[in-house]
């Protein structure tokens, strides 16, 4: 078997700092790695916001829409507890304990 010869000190230095070179490259790619990750996080929670939001301006655009129709205007009214002049106001209470009870 032959003896295989060592490489020179030159050439292993040459290495070393090949493979320092490579270390150092790598470890520059965490920081805007992880301010991509991040960026993402926050881009992915706006999308979620924006849908959330769509849907609250659709619900409004939908009660506006209605807000013009006399039955609305006198629907709401009355859950708000007014009345037409000459009516009598009944506050019924337990209502809601009674619709439990029956669900049961």
């Amino acid at each position: 078997m032959p003896r295989r010869r060592r490489p020179s000190r030159s050439s292993i230095a040459l290495r070393w700092l090949g493979v320092a070179a490579l270390v150092a490259i790598a470890l520059s790619y965490v920081h805007p790695l992880r301010s991509y990750e991040a960026a993402r996080a926050r881009v992915q929670e706006r999308q979620v916001e924006l849908a959330a939001l769509e849907r609250e301006n659709a619900r409004l655009t939908h009660r506006l829409a209605l807000a013009g129709e006399d039955s609305f205007v006198e629907r709401e009214a009355r859950r708000l507890g007014l009345v037409r002049p000459g009516e009598r106001l009944f506050i019924v209470k337990g209502v809601e304990d009674l619709r439990k009870a029956s669900v049961r």
